[in-house]
């Protein structure tokens, strides 16, 4: 049951960041004022920064232990998600909120393009491991 469900775990993680990015965070913006859909998007994306985390350790901690086929490739795309959360959330959003006040050598719009793009290649890599995890395996069988 467990191997299963970790099999699952990055589609359903992929599917959480295509609905925030793709539906939530422009919903929040459609239908609120600027400064409650900020709030909102930031509340969202706090959320799903530290489940992202969560789910990158579970992920590598279940990954790692025994002889698994190709495991370099999905470690790989593991720590590239979790790095792409360190630095485009947890590096970036203190960055932008200085931005905001007038402070720091970049400014909003930089930066929120810079944690753009990282949040873009977290998603592509959870996308290409989902992706991965329906492979046939030998012990699938």
């Amino acid at each position: 049951m467990l191997p299963r469900l970790m099999r699952l775990l990055p589609a359903l993680w992929a599917g959480m960041l295509l609905c925030v990015a793709g539906l939530a965070a422009p919903a929040a913006f459609a239908t609120l004022p600027g400064a409650d859909a900020g709030r909102v998007v930031g509340w969202l994306f706090r959320r799903e920064a530290w489940l992202s985390l969560l789910l990158a350790v579970a992920l590598l901690a279940w990954r790692w232990p025994g002889p698994k086929p190709d495991r370099g490739t999905d470690t790989a795309l593991l720590v590239a998600a979790a790095l792409c959360t360190l630095l485009g959330y947890f590096m970036l959003q203190p960055l932008m909120a200085a931005a905001r006040a007038g402070q720091g050598p970049l400014g909003f719009g930089a930066l929120h393009a810079l944690s753009t793009v990282f949040f873009g290649l977290k998603t592509l890599c959870v996308l290409y491991l989902a992706w991965r995890m329906t492979m046939p395996t030998v012990s699938a069988r």
